[in-house]
């Protein structure tokens, strides 16, 4: 039996999800769809993969009806995830006869503008909805169903005053939907703000620490790309995500891997919106099994199969790097996290053992290195700093006085 007639849903929507191939809720879309599907206003927390899209989709489906105008709005932070969650409500609306439409920049603007005027449902990014409202291509007075997914990633990319204008541009009389990795306080702020008496419901994080193996290299600046090439070519892995905190060490990095004769693709908000498409699309299909990305990749998209992530550089934000780990040991899947650090890393990483300290992460010999071919120095532009002296960093974080 599929479990999905056990959370109330109608039989039409059963079969489809049957046809996809779900059987059994997911602990956030067990939590969720009740709620949702009666027109509650829910916020919910879990993990990006837990299955979000499902649990607003099932209610969007329940909801909307066909040739009514727009009546489902989802705002997302990112190009790619709006391509993404269109894409899996499309495969929802089987026999719905539902238009379902994507809205971001980087694009023409006038195809958008005539598709709005047919679709019941909207996936938009903030920024280019907004410059729909201004231009009064599009019309919101018929929006039953307000869902923003990533909603804390919304914040921490300065969409939030967009977020705002498009809120209070449509109807007061509405079902919100918050969906957020984590529940912050500027999100409870936000759902105080425009949600009635709102329903929370959090998942269990997706990610099974037991499957998940942490390790940690100390190296030179100069070697860590040495050191990178040679792990990637001794370490039997699957697909591999290697991170970067910037676009120009993205494409240092992965031009060096060219070099090097590993097969390797970049993916960072520099790129065109096809470029970044056609990416995503080559990697999760495996044609290409290395992706070399900065934090545009660290959430909201839908890659599985990962089977190792690879800090090239270490993220600012401890928060960031429990985003990029969740990438992989997935599903019940084993994992490998890879950390590759240099004296400018340092400080971030007692970050992160501060803030994680039931983290393991230990720290792996390093092998020997040969001297690799490297990309153009003005790749990078930006000289890497001195740091300070190379140091061993505990299992067990303690703090240290500077």
């Amino acid at each position: 039996m599929n479990l999905f007639e056990n959370i109330g849903l109608s039989g039409l929507l059963v079969t489809t999800i049957r046809r996809l191939g779900f059987k059994i809720p997911t602990p956030i879309q067990k939590k969720s769809i009740p709620h949702i599907i009666k027109g509650e206003d829910v916020i919910g927390e879990s993990a990006t993969g837990s299955g979000k899209t499902l649990a607003f989709g099932c209610g969007i489906m329940e909801n909307t009806v066909s040739r009514q105008g727009l009546q489902a709005l989802i705002l997302t932070p990112t190009r790619e995830l709006a391509e993404q969650v269109k894409e899996d409500l499309k495969k929802l609306a089987y026999n719905q006869n539902l238009t379902i439409i994507a809205v971001y920049g980087g694009v023409a603007i006038d195809p958008q503008i005539r598709d709005l005027s047919k679709a019941e449902v909207v996936v938009a990014t903030p920024g280019r909805l907004l410059d729909h409202l201004q231009r009064g291509t599009v019309n919101l007075s018929e929006v039953k169903m307000l869902i923003v997914d990533e909603a804390d990633r919304m914040f921490d990319m300065g969409f939030i005053d967009d977020i705002e204008k498009i809120i209070q541009a449509s109807p007061q009389k509405r079902q919100s939907v918050f969906f957020s990795a984590t529940i912050s306080p500027r999100v409870n702020e936000l759902a105080n703000k425009y949600m009635s008496s709102p329903v929370k419901v959090s998942g269990v994080k997706m990610v099974d620490p037991s499957k998940l193996k942490q390790v940690y290299y100390d190296v030179l600046r100069q070697m860590k790309l040495s050191l990178l090439t040679h792990l990637l070519e001794h370490e039997k892995s699957g697909l591999v995500m290697v991170f970067c905190n910037t676009r120009r060490s993205t494409d240092f990095v992965v031009n060096t891997l060219r070099l090097n004769d590993i097969n390797a693709i970049a993916i960072h908000g520099g790129l065109t919106q096809n470029k970044r498409t056609k990416t995503i699309d080559l990697f999760n299909k495996a044609k290409v099994t290395v992706l070399v990305c900065t934090d545009v990749a660290a959430r909201g998209l839908h890659i599985e199969n990962v089977s190792h992530v690879y800090n090239y550089d270490i993220p600012k934000e401890p928060k960031d790097y429990v985003h990029r780990i969740g990438r992989t040991a997935r599903a019940g899947e084993e994992g490998k996290v890879v950390n590759l650090l240099s004296g400018e890393d340092h400080e971030s990483f007692t970050k992160i053992l501060q803030a994680y300290p039931d983290f393991s992460i230990e720290q792996a010999k390093r092998p020997y290195l040969q001297r690799i071919k490297t990309a153009r120095a003005e790749m990078s532009r930006t000289p890497a700093r001195r740091g300070p002296p190379r140091r061993s960093f505990p299992r067990r974080p303690t703090r240290r006085r500077r």
